[in-house]
């Protein structure tokens, strides 16, 4: 059990207390961990530095994020319950602990020019938590807001999304300052980057842990009324426990929608810089390409980010199963026409890339409330936490499939947007896979509700 300052029991909001309050506090941990998102920047420098000569400088750069993202899965499926069980202080200042000691580690391996120190630094110990970071504002968000579950969960995931716009242009002014990116980079300067940004996250997510609150148990809304929510073909009234929900079709088929939706979006994003380096290296300077290849992955986090609320909301109106069909079907539609296209028209790549990380990060923002109208409210927190595992395979197959095909192209002296061609047309096949499975979602079969009897029991419990 968590003690004293930690304790849900400390953190029951009193009467009066506005709920209003409670997104900055989930903002404050989601916006330090969505540094993830900018991840990218690094991965010059750390070919530049520590990497410097290795064949395959791409893929081991991109070890860190893909085993932070893999960790982020497995740990919010892992220590789910004991999220719930020692609520969200607890799981924020777990999460800071872990998040801010994966920087201090990674900066340790710089200075000691080992780099597995980065990968299991950022990756392991940074990435559990980035897992118990992640789920823990979403859950109370979402018992703050029961009557707008698109909304709320769009608030929570929006702050991981929009992490990017504050951590590129730190890291970018940081590996400067200290010497860890352009001509003559050293280690020690990616090293010191990494020190500052520590410091800086464990400040910054404090706030977090400090502020937040949760609704006393018989809180709810003003106004709203439980048995008059919005229902429909796939919003259902039943609940399904975490153990039957694994069980079911449905569960299946949005872990692979969710899965390949991710896939494609984090293909872009992990790489991003390259990419856009890639695609217009003969059209600027190169330092001016690298300031606009910082400038576009600053922009897609901010897609990202944007789209996790606006399109997220939107699902409220249009409902969970319609906007996967536009997240999928567009944006399968955009990937065919950046890779038609190429560097052709530099507006028609950027609008493009956009839409497909707003659809990315919109996917993470629906997925929450799609779950809550497929299997109840009933567990469907620790529901989300093993989907989550979904992002956890994503994590590996979107940066292996680009930066391995990348790799490969550059090793037979493919140059520009060629590098890009076969990833992004898996991209297109696992977009069309994603989609059909969406259209397979029905309603869940009767025979894994649970009784009303169990429901009771549980309230009252929870209680």
């Amino acid at each position: 059990m968590a003690a004293g300052f930690l304790q849900r029991e400390r953190i029951v909001a009193p009467p009066g207390w506005s709920r209003w309050l409670i997104p900055p506090a989930a903002l404050s941990i989601h916006l330090a961990i969505g540094q993830a998102y900018a991840w990218s920047v690094f991965k010059t420098p750390l070919a530049d530095t520590i990497l410097a000569g290795n064949p395959s400088a791409g893929v081991l750069s991109a070890l860190p994020f893909t085993l932070g993202i893999i960790m982020l899965g497995l740990s919010a499926a892992l220590f789910g319950t004991k999220v719930d069980a020692n609520g969200p202080r607890w799981a924020m200042v777990v999460a800071t602990s872990c998040f801010v000691a994966g920087f201090l580690i990674s900066a340790a391996g710089m200075y000691l020019g080992q780099y597995w120190l980065v990968i299991v630094g950022y990756g392991f110990v940074g990435g559990i938590g980035l897992g118990v970071g992640y789920i823990s504002p979403v859950s109370t968000l979402i018992k703050w807001f029961p009557d707008r579950p698109g909304l709320s969960t769009g608030i929570a995931i929006m702050g991981f999304g929009g992490g990017a716009l504050i951590a590129t242009p730190l890291t970018t002014s940081l590996l400067g300052a200290f010497g860890g990116s352009g001509d003559g980079a050293q280690a020690a300067g990616i090293g010191q980057t990494f020190l500052v940004m520590g410091l800086i996250y464990a400040v910054f997510m404090s706030v977090g842990w400090l502020l937040i609150r949760v609704p006393a148990p018989d809180w709810k809304p003003e106004g709203w009324q439980p048995d008059r929510q919005r229902t429909g073909s796939l919003i259902s009234t039943a609940n399904v426990s975490a153990a039957n929900a694994i069980k079911t079709p449905q569960f299946w088929l949005l872990w692979v929608v969710l899965c390949f939706n991710v896939t494609a979006g984090i293909g872009i994003l992990e790489r991003a810089s390259p990419i856009f380096q890639d695609f217009f290296q003969d059209s600027s300077p190169a330092e001016t390409i690298a300031a606009s290849a910082a400038g576009f992955v600053a922009i897609l986090s901010l897609a990202n980010a944007l789209g996790r609320i606006l399109w997220s909301s939107l699902s409220d109106v249009l409902g969970r199963k319609n906007m996967y069909r536009i997240y999928l079907g567009v944006g399968a539609l955009l990937y065919l026409l950046i890779t038609l296209t190429t560097n052709s028209n530099r507006a028609v790549f950027l609008i493009s890339a956009l839409f497909i990380l707003s659809f990315y990060g919109a996917g993470f923002a629906t997925v929450p409330a799609y779950l809550r109208d497929l299997f109840g409210t009933y567990q469907v927190g620790a529901i989300h936490g093993r989907l989550l595992t979904a992002w956890s395979t994503a994590g590996v197959l979107g940066p292996v499939i680009v930066n391995a095909i990348a790799d490969a192209q550059i090793a037979a002296g493919v140059e520009g947007p060629g590098r890009y061609t076969m990833a992004f047309s898996i991209m297109i096949g696992l977009l069309v896979v994603a989609f059909v499975c969406n259209e397979l979602i029905r309603p869940v079969n009767e025979k894994y509700h649970e009784t009303e009897t169990t429901d009771s029991a549980t309230a009252g419990a929870q209680a």
